[in-house]
């Protein structure tokens, strides 16, 4: 263990800024004057020696709710729910908020599951009903007002809250280093997609989750983990790596409790619905399971190449538009590869040459679910948001990756626009090349962290803290002796010298 404190400052008394540690924004400050001087008092110290009012803390807080602020005013044209000529596309402030207000018939008083099926898991329908319904009670009795606009606003401000919420969260896990917040607050993909669904609930249970773990107390983490699995399925692919680094580390007994206190939850939360009203309760399951390659993804990319290298003849066609007709094969696939890749993640977790931050895997791991997924809807981007910020808090690559999913953002609303006209906006290799950039980066990102993964000494967060900030019991634990044993025997036959049988 380091002779650093755990609390919020390095060696030198102060936090960590990037304009000294990243290499990107140590090279961009130079265009204002270089990096932060070593004399610097007014935004490098921790919020306890800080005189200030304006600490680093406090100004990513706010640049999160500028952003927040920003993102309200861009959806604004779509906020009266009238939608005529198409300014949801043309204004691109689309919202599933408002939309399934009404398709759900929330605005009708209809209670999810109850009255009416509902396509997402129970815990984002509670959240539905729980907002719509008491606007749809105020509607009854104010009829001169716009329940579409009530109805988005109220979900946009407890949205938004959440997503306070999980900067607030990454701060605390990462009390030294501020500014890394700082990627999640002013990350383009959260001011275009924050309230497009409702993926900042399990994003917001999700990040608390992680600092329940990191706080040392598995059971509460897993129930958090448990209820954001139960708004959306991904938070609960975190639980594979804490199991595995659990393992690494000889710390069974906490990963366990993580993962079944999980469970419990999620069967907790779906039993009152899965019981009375399966089959609405179902309608999520069957929409997953039936529906076919979507727009964007490893799957749709590799239609349209489909399309390019046909043959002419009518009755040919590629795998990927077979894949399409045989939604079956094509969904045992894509959990296979996914499949494929956790196991993957755990031979790196078991194989590393120091046991991986949690962040690391837990990136790693919904990463690869979207790559495969046939599914990758414009808001899973908050998904990755605050794990790739705990996970590789470096600014280049980031950046990359925002611009690559604002393209992917601005040719998917072409898409939309030229399928509700019948008249393209561009021509489709324009949305397949963005589609494919945002993949690339994505992919780009996962072979970074691989790399910090097999050389630690390159992973920014283990410059400002001894091991994991978010590892929580696994924080400065050994490696069980059967493994550290096996690995020490396995490195000794890599650098042995080797037989040669060719004689002298």
């Amino acid at each position: 263990m380091s002779s650093k404190s755990t609390t919020d400052i390095d060696a030198t008394g102060a936090a960590d800024h990037p304009s000294r540690s990243d290499g990107f924004v140590r090279g961009a400050s130079e265009l204002i004057g270089g990096p932060l001087g070593d004399h610097a008092t007014a935004l490098d110290r921790p919020a306890g020696r800080e005189s200030r009012f304006w600490t680093a803390a406090r100004i990513v807080l706010a640049l999160a709710c500028l952003t927040l602020a920003l993102h309200w005013v861009q959806k604004s044209p779509c906020q009266d729910g009238a939608w005529q000529n198409n300014v949801q596309y043309t204004r691109m402030c689309y919202t599933d908020v408002l939309a399934l207000y009404y398709a759900e018939g929330l605005n009708e008083g209809k209670v999810p599951y109850r009255d009416h099926p509902v396509e997402y898991p129970v815990l984002t329908g509670y959240f539905m009903g729980a907002l719509g319904l008491p606007v749809h009670a105020l509607g009854v009795d104010n009829p001169e007002i716009n329940q579409g606009r009530w109805a988005y606003n109220l979900n946009a401000l407890v949205l938004s809250a959440l997503a306070v919420a999980t900067v607030a969260v990454i701060l605390s896990l990462r009390r030294r280093r501020p500014w890394d917040a700082a990627l999640f607050a002013l990350a383009p993909a959260l001011f275009l997609t924050a309230t497009v669904n409702w993926d900042l609930l399990a994003v917001g249970l999700g990040a608390f989750g992680l600092l329940a773990w990191a706080r040392r107390h598995p059971a509460v983490a897993g129930i958090l983990l448990g209820l954001a699995g139960a708004a959306k399925m991904w938070p609960l692919f975190v639980l594979g790596p804490i199991l595995v680094l659990a393992l690494r580390a000889g710390r069974l007994r906490a990963g366990l409790t993580a993962v079944g206190t999980a469970i419990v939850t999620v069967v907790a939360v779906n039993l009152p619905v899965a019981l009375p009203y399966a089959d609405n309760w179902g309608r999520f399951f069957e929409l997953n399971t039936t529906r076919p390659i979507d727009w964007g993804t490893l799957w749709y990319i590799g239609r349209y190449l489909d399309g390019k290298i046909n043959t002419g003849d009518p009755g040919s066609m590629g795998p990927f538009e077979w894949l399409n007709g045989n939604i079956p094969t094509l969904n045992w696939i894509s959990y296979a590869l996914f499949g494929l890749a956790c196991l993957g993640v755990a031979a790196l977790a078991l194989r590393a040459p120091r046991r991986p931050r949690l962040a690391q895997l837990a990136f790693l791991v919904v990463a690869a679910f979207l790559i495969f997924s046939k599914v990758w809807s414009q808001q899973f981007v908050l998904w990755l948001l605050p794990l790739v910020v705990l996970a590789r808090p470096k600014w280049g690559a980031f950046i990359a990756w925002q611009v690559a999913e604002i393209g992917y953002f601005a040719a998917f609303y072409g898409e939309l626009l030229g399928s509700a006209t019948g008249r393209p906006v561009f021509p489709e290799g324009v949305f397949v090349l963005a589609a494919t950039l945002r993949l690339g980066t994505v992919v780009l990102l996962c072979v970074l962290v691989v790399k910090e993964i097999l050389h630690p000494e390159r992973d920014a967060v283990r410059k400002t803290y001894a091991d994991d900030p978010d590892g929580g019991v696994l924080d400065g634990a050994p490696d069980v002796p059967w493994l550290a044993r096996l690995r020490r025997r396995h490195r000794s036959e890599e650098t042995s010298p080797k037989f040669d049988p060719t004689p002298a």
